[in-house]
């Protein structure tokens, strides 16, 4: 899946990571496209190099708001 230009990875990390960063970005109303390749390929039958890592995308519109919010949860 290639990424739309309007969208934009903010963060890569394991899921309860990105659960707590969808959470923080749902309070101020921004939703967040979350990728997982490990899961796509699993269901796929095939391996990946990483599992369980997932990407988080806001759309460019919110990125300022979102990178704070990464920001804060580090």
């Amino acid at each position: 899946m290639d990424q739309s230009p309007d969208f934009i990875k903010i963060f890569t990390g394991n899921a309860v990571n990105v659960l707590a960063l969808r959470n923080a970005l749902e309070e101020k109303n921004i939703v967040a496209v979350i990728k997982d390749d490990s899961e796509s390929a699993r269901l796929a039958g095939f391996g990946m190099v990483a599992p369980g890592l997932q990407e988080v995308f806001v759309h460019e519109d919110e990125l300022d708001q979102a990178i704070r919010i990464v920001e804060t949860l580090k």
